[in-house]
Order: C-alpha cells, then sequence, then structure tokens
C-alpha cells in the first residue's frame, strides 16, 4: 500500500464515521413509533441485508488485512484521478446525505413503512428529487468504488445498491401514493427519482 491509499483510506474511513453517526442521529426513537403496515416484504428484507454487507465491508477492509489478497494496483495517474474524484463524490454524498435527513426529519422510518403523523416533504432537496436519501447512498457506494483499490471492497456496496434502488423505490413511491394519493402523483410529475429534471416544471407547464 502506497502513501497515497493509506490518505483515501483515512478520508473514507473518517466519511464512513460521518455518515454512520447521521444515520444513528436519526434513527434514534424509530422503535418506539407506531407505524402502518410494511410495504417492503422477504425480497425488500433480503436486499437491505445484501446493500448493509456492501456497505459495512470497509469495517473489516480497513482496519484489518484480512481482504487484502484482493488490493489492486494501477497506474499512478489513474490512481490520483479516481482517489480525487472519489473524495469529491463522497463528501458530496455525506452533504447530501444529511440535508436529506434533516430535511425529512421525523418523517424518515428504516423500513418501508408510513408512520402515525407522517407527512409529505417537497421543500429543500426533496423540491428537486424525490429520493436524494438514495443518490446518497448512490453517490457513497460509487465513491467507495473509487476510493478503495480492492476488487471486493471497493464495487461491494454498489453492485448490491443497484438491485436494492429498482426494487425498492417502485415500492415505495406505490406506499406513498398510497398514503397521500394525487398531492404525491402531482408531485411525482415535477420531480426527478434521483436527478432533478432538466426542466424543472412550474404552475404555467399545467395550461
Amino acid at each position: 500500500m502506497n502513501e497515497f491509499d493509506w490518505v483515501l483510506r483515512l478520508l473514507f474511513a473518517v466519511g464512513f464515521v460521518i455518515g454512520s453517526s447521521i444515520r444513528w442521529r436519526y434513527s434514534r426513537g424509530h422503535r418506539r413509533e407506531r407505524s402502518r403496515p410494511h410495504f417492503g416484504g422477504p425480497l425488500d428484507t433480503a436486499l437491505v441485508l445484501l446493500a448493509g454487507v456492501g456497505l459495512m465491508l470497509p469495517v473489516v477492509y480497513l482496519p484489518t488485512s484480512w481482504l487484502d489478497f484482493a488490493d489492486y494496483d494501477a497506474p499512478r495517474w489513474a490512481e490520483l484521478a479516481a482517489g480525487l474524484a472519489g473524495t469529491a463524490i463522497f463528501a458530496s454524498a455525506l452533504w447530501l446525505f444529511w440535508r436529506s435527513h434533516t430535511d425529512l426529519g421525523r418523517n424518515w422510518f428504516p423500513s418501508l413503512t408510513v408512520r402515525e403523523g407522517h407527512t409529505l416533504v417537497t421543500g429543500g432537496v426533496y423540491n428537486l428529487v424525490r429520493h436524494p436519501m438514495y443518490a446518497a447512498h448512490g453517490l457513497w457506494a460509487l465513491a467507495q468504488a473509487l476510493m478503495l483499490h480492492n476488487w471486493l471492497v471497493g464495487p461491494a456496496f454498489l453492485v448490491v445498491f443497484i438491485p436494492f434502488y429498482l426494487v425498492r423505490v417502485p415500492r415505495e413511491e406505490r406506499m406513498m401514493i398510497e398514503q397521500f394519493g394525487d398531492e404525491y402523483r402531482e408531485y411525482m410529475r415535477r420531480t426527478g427519482r434521483m436527478i432533478p429534471p432538466m426542466r424543472p416544471s412550474t404552475h404555467e407547464d399545467k395550461a
């Protein structure tokens, strides 16, 4: 491991702690809150567990040498470019992860369920995209692949995040339509899922 790899691992470890702290802060108290039936099912649960494995592999990799057998070397220029891009992406992911939790507040729930008193949040980062938290996870997964030069650990989160996103998001949107009806359909019309629309809709578009 060269000096630049060491710096990238350190930066990723710091970011991982920051991201985990954000999630812990907003997870407190959820077990005591009442919610409606779960919309996920066994497949959703399995994908959540797999995503958790992909996300948590760095916890094993960074402080030990157990997975070092899958490390790889890249040309210096490629390593530098990937590392710098990954660091910038990870910083963006952490900001979006924090901002989406903050804007959602007590409306966030770890499973596909609607809590009592749930409200539809359309402000802040939710003004442009419906799923900024998943966007943050996608950026996190990409940063992990760019910053950790290991064939197993680097792409692990990204590989499991893609099917997780493809299965969970449509189910979540069906849940929100059932809860909020036309209000959510209108919200869907003027926002993107994870990427802001090229031309945000306005009230004049309805004419």
